[in-house]
């Protein structure tokens, strides 16, 4: 297994990474010396305005208008961030979205099935997509944090689809762990982070369980960040 960093030296994709926490997630990676990171979000300019700050810092960087909820779109971008900068040895799903009515509330099409296929289906297709070169390259350590929540491991009145959505981004992304590892993909860490809520405003206007805590989008970065670097399978917080 190879002993170098995760990050310094590496490339990294960061969906979602426009603002919020994956903008945080992005600008760490360029102050650990990553060679390239791209920058995928459906705000391509606002995906601009970080790349410009974070290309100072020495690293290449490129941005990707993607829309996630279509596979095709997927494939699309990740042929092109394969010529422009290579593939990825660290890749962080973080995009997401949600709603938080009850579930009578929500559109079948614009709530249920986007949500489904953002929060849930994406990180799936994506891994799917660049993980065979990922397991062929044990030149140095590989990295894939999926970005759950605490909604995926307990019930959540007004916000039903969006739990299920985390708890199928658990389920699978602990399967998936499990399965590198019995395949003897040691180089190759997955991590789960399931945070409580993160005021980054996408929960507005939902309620969680009581004494639920709201964490700030710094404190779940860190917390993210340190356990993907060492390869935990769960950060909780």
């Amino acid at each position: 297994m190879p002993s170098t960093s995760p990050i310094a030296g590496a490339t990294v994709l960061v969906t979602g990474a426009a603002r919020g926490m994956g903008e945080l997630y992005a600008r760490r990676a360029a102050s650990e010396g990553a060679a390239a990171i791209a920058l995928w979000d459906v705000d391509v300019e606002a995906a601009r305005e970080v790349a410009e700050q974070l290309g100072r810092e020495g690293c290449a960087v490129r941005t990707y208008g993607v829309d996630i909820s279509r596979q095709e779109n997927i494939a699309a971008a990740v042929a092109g961030m394969r010529e422009d900068i290579g593939a990825p040895d660290v890749l962080i799903n973080n995009a997401g979205i949600i709603r938080g009515v009850p579930f009578w509330e929500h559109d079948p099409v614009g709530d249920i099935d986007l949500t489904m296929r953002i929060n849930a289906l994406a990180p799936m297709w994506l891994t799917r997509e660049v993980l065979p070169e990922m397991m062929d390259d044990r030149s140095r350590p590989k990295r894939i944090i999926n970005i759950a929540s605490a909604a995926g491991t307990v019930a959540n009145p007004n916000m039903s689809v969006y739990a299920s959505s985390k708890w199928a981004l658990i389920g699978w992304s602990e399967s998936l762990r499990l399965e590198l590892a019995r395949s003897g993909h040691g180089h190759i860490a997955v991590t789960t982070f399931c945070p409580s809520y993160v005021s980054t405003g996408m929960f507005d206007g939902a309620r969680g369980p009581l004494l639920t805590p709201i964490m700030t989008p710094d404190r779940a970065v860190e917390a993210a960040w340190s356990g993907m670097k060492a390869g935990r399978p769960i950060v909780a917080k």
